[in-house]
């Protein structure tokens, strides 16, 4: 999850090395790498991306996760998920996706927190999804949110934080139900991007360590 030497305000998501470590050990653990369970699949395999997995589980015992990585590259999908440089050009795409349209003016919102996200130390990374955007320690610490056209949920992970939230930072339900995120700040203008925000998210990177 090392910041890459190119230029980007991202940095690459923690399972896309998961990903990339199950396609190293395929030959070894399959005797198949991924481009020739890919030609097989397409071969051999029934068409149907449900049909795929399933045939692939049943006939060639391969877990769920690995089955579908086989099926979504034999489609031509997938390559963000398992490659550093497809990922952060999709990341880009998935902001930019975010806040297209109706939730277009909360961008400088996002880019307020974000700026504010990696003014906190060097080994802050962001790591965008399709919906959400983490920050990333040794743990996910934060997240933005686009929520709403006027608001942007900003969560932090405040497990085990001995300092009492204020009235504004709510509670999202994540320590009952185990959830990295807890607690969120509902950011609808810049003026909400406070000391305020700025101590508790410190408090979620150090907790994140």
């Amino acid at each position: 999850m090392t910041r890459p030497a190119e230029k980007s305000l991202y940095s690459v998501h923690p399972s896309v090395a998961y990903a990339q470590a199950i396609i190293n050990n395929l030959s070894e653990k399959t005797g198949k790498s991924l481009d020739q369970w890919v030609r097989l699949l397409k071969k051999s395999g029934p068409q149907g991306e449900k049909e795929r997995r399933e045939w692939l589980k049943k006939e060639h015992q391969l877990g769920g996760t690995t089955a579908s990585m086989i099926v979504a590259r034999a489609a031509g999908q997938g390559a963000e998920d398992t490659d550093e440089h497809a990922y952060l050009k999709a990341a880009a795409r998935y902001v930019e996706a975010m806040y297209t349209g109706p939730r277009a003016a909360l961008r400088p919102l996002h880019d307020a927190l974000l700026e504010l996200g990696l003014s906190l130390a060097d080994d802050v990374k962001i790591c965008p999804c399709q919906t959400i955007v983490p920050f990333y320690r040794n743990h996910a610490f934060a997240q933005i949110k686009p929520t709403t056209r006027t608001r942007i949920d900003f969560g932090l992970a405040l497990k085990g934080a001995k300092k009492k939230p204020p009235k504004r930072l709510t509670d999202t339900g994540g320590l009952a139900k185990g959830d990295r995120i807890t607690h969120c700040f509902a950011i609808t203008t810049l003026g909400d991007i406070d000391e305020e925000v700025r101590q508790w998210l410190k408090i979620a990177y150090e907790l994140g360590g």
